[in-house]
């Protein structure tokens, strides 16, 4: 699907995401390691929010931070609760699915929603809908075993999308993909979220796959990891055979290779 074809979300929009003043650090072999620090971004509701920056970085221990899997030292981390009042739901899809191998693709999802209560038939039929939906009709009852690494990416993706979460946090989730597969990822992702109505946070170190995806790109320093600048690409810019995305994902390599970590960067002890 080409960027200018994306619709707009329908209905609600998910949930703003604000942090601010966000800082990590922990205790490294040469000392004290600052992986974050004066982390601050908004994520409008309902936004494909891609975070690039280089390895190391402290993106992934951002969306952790966000996610509730880690906590920061000093900042805020703010997500507006639903329609109904009740805080917003999360679900996260990480590098690599971590499906259960003794379970076929039905089961790891049905599993999911039971251990949040849902009723089996209820369980079962919403499996039934996301299978469908990503693209895996007919291997519902296939193992992990028997999946290519970008069916059993679409597996982890049927799984956090049939939770229904409000926000989506998604960490490199094709970063173990052939690049054929990536792009045809890609594009399903794209296809999946249009009509959700849901905010996500998609971390990646791949430059053009940041500005191919994202409504909004937030582009991080090396360490300690800091936003350094927020791109909003048209839909022209995001078509990946125009000169306009050409020209931003030249930016940020450029941006990126002249943000030399210093000393303190790096965490090294005084």
């Amino acid at each position: 699907m080409a960027p200018d074809q994306r619709a707009e979300p329908r209905g609600w929009a998910g949930p703003e995401i604000r942090i601010r003043d966000v800082a990590l650090s922990y205790e490294g072999r040469n000392g004290r390691v600052q992986a974050l620090a004066d982390c601050s971004l908004t994520i409008p509701g309902g936004a494909f929010a891609c975070l690039v920056g280089p390895s190391g970085c402290g993106k992934s221990t951002l969306l952790d931070i966000v996610a509730d899997l880690a906590r920061a030292d000093t900042g805020l981390i703010e997500i507006d609760a639903t329609p109904s009042g009740a805080p917003a739901r999360l679900a996260v899809v990480f590098q690599r699915p971590a499906l259960f191998p003794w379970k076929t693709v039905a089961g790891n999802i049905v599993f999911g929603l039971r251990t949040h209560g849902m009723p089996k038939a209820e369980a079962q039929r919403r499996a039934d809908a996301f299978i469908s939906l990503v693209g895996l009709d007919g291997f519902a009852h296939a193992y992990p075993h028997e999946l290519s690494g970008g069916m059993a990416q679409r597996v982890g993706i049927a799984r956090a999308l049939a939770l229904e979460p409000d926000v989506l946090l998604m960490d490199e989730p094709f970063a173990a993909v052939d690049a054929q597969n990536r792009a045809l990822l890609q594009e399903e992702l794209l296809r999946i979220t249009a009509y959700a109505g849901k905010t996500v946070l998609f971390v990646t170190h791949d430059v053009s796959e940041a500005v191919y995806l994202g409504d909004v790109v937030f582009v991080m320093s090396g360490r300690p990891g800091r936003i350094i600048r927020t791109v909003t690409p048209s839909a022209a810019e995001r078509d990946r055979s125009s000169g306009g995305f050409a020209r931003i994902t030249a930016e940020i390599f450029d941006l990126l290779a002249h943000r030399k970590p210093s000393t303190a960067d790096l965490g090294v002890s005084a």
